[in-house]
């Protein structure tokens, strides 16, 4: 195996693990379907429930991903999470704010979901987790302010602006794709419901929801598409110079078949869900199909924005600080024992989604059964 081999292979890995960790931000979007006024408290509480015993397996997805670009591609670890690790508080604490709830509620019967300001506070939680890691998605394509000092080893990124990360937040097209996010994982939780919680009112109303929040889904992921594709991109030549080349994305978009095919199918995939979830009874594939779709589309925009010749984290600072796969990776070593262990991920994806299922079936969640259960304490 070539280095430059591993190194694609590396942001494959990564792109794999993105995609997860973005479907499985549906445990933080459920959270905003707790301002439903069709929902009684009772209702309310399986609907946290429901979501909120899967906030494991999104921290894993978390944790497998920061491990993975630090193994893979260290450069851009120490830039993003040592520099600008203001934005990466904000997803651990939301983490840890939603995990930490969710075992009080457990604790407290759900009683603490009575208070309308604590329902405020998980609502907030559950906007700004896939809020901030859509925007840092989206910094993929526009850039930010940073250097990279590479007279020392490991080469590390010093953030040129003093909020760390947060200016992102000055870049429209970068929150668009958050609000992207959010409006996809608000839909995701609520397709999860649908399959988890055995009652009929709520049901109908995450349908209804479900309904809903795809015109603004669509409507947006066009906005962002349309933008992206007229913008000029950062182009990365045979000899590592970075420079700006106009339409890169849309080329690329039209000319390289791995991107192609993951736009296609996770698009097909997701509009199946879709489907299934809006205008069927089904229980189980509208979530399983569009969670599916969400990890190839996603998979699609990390292909975007690091092969075919471009530079995946630009610098707006100083454009030869760009971060490419190849002056970004680790050491051929690394890179090489990363393939070896590579293949515990997709065994682990299966034993977790085979427990996961399991689980599922056997812990249906029905207002009569939260009821008995309340009865027996």
């Amino acid at each position: 195996m070539t280095e430059t081999f591993l190194q694609n292979y590396g942001w494959v890995l990564v792109s794999l693990l993105g995609g997860l960790l973005v479907a499985l931000m549906f445990v933080m979007g459920a959270n905003l379907l707790l301002g439903s006024v069709n929902l009684d408290l009772l209702r309310k509480r399986a609907v946290f429930k429901a979501a909120g015993r899967k906030c494991g397996y999104a921290f894993l997805s978390l944790l497998a991903f920061g491990i993975t670009l630090f193994l893979a591609f260290p450069v851009f670890f120490h830039t993003v999470f040592d520099s600008g690790c203001r934005v990466w508080m904000v997803l651990v604490a939301a983490f840890a704010a939603q995990w930490t709830s969710y075992a009080i509620c457990c604790w407290t019967d759900g009683k603490l979901l009575g208070s309308a300001g604590y329902r405020i506070l998980l609502m907030v939680i559950g906007f700004l987790a896939p809020f901030f890691l859509g925007t840092t998605i989206g910094t993929f394509f526009t850039g930010a302010e940073f250097t990279v000092d590479r007279s020392v080893t490991p080469a590390t990124g010093l953030w040129n602006g003093p909020w760390h990360g947060l200016e992102m937040l000055h870049h429209p097209q970068a929150v668009l794709l958050g609000l992207v996010h959010v409006c996809l994982s608000f839909l995701l939780g609520a397709l999860y419901v649908i399959r988890v919680v055995d009652d009929h009112a709520v049901r109908k109303q995450m349908r209804r929801t479900v309904h809903i929040l795809s015109v603004p889904l669509l409507v947006l992921s066009v906005v962002w598409v349309v933008f992206l594709m007229l913008r000029a991109g950062f182009s990365v030549n045979s000899d590592g110079v970075v420079s700006m080349e106009k339409y890169k994305y849309l080329m690329t978009v039209l000319h390289y078949r791995p991107v192609q095919a993951m736009f296609i199918l996770g698009a097909l995939l997701f509009a199946g869900g879709l489907y299934f979830g809006v205008f069927t009874k089904s229980r189980r594939k509208g979530f399983w199909l569009t969670g599916a779709g969400t990890v190839f589309v996603v998979m699609g925009i990390f292909f975007l924005a690091g092969f075919n010749g471009t530079a995946y984290f630009p610098s707006l600072t100083d454009l030869q600080s760009s971060l490419t796969i190849q002056n970004s990776s680790a050491d051929f070593g690394t890179l090489e024992l990363l393939s070896w262990v590579s293949p515990i991920i997709p065994v682990a994806v299966i034993g977790l989604g085979w427990l996961w299922h399991r689980a599922d079936h056997k812990k249906k969640i029905t207002v009569r059964r939260m009821l008995r259960e309340e009865g027996r304490r």
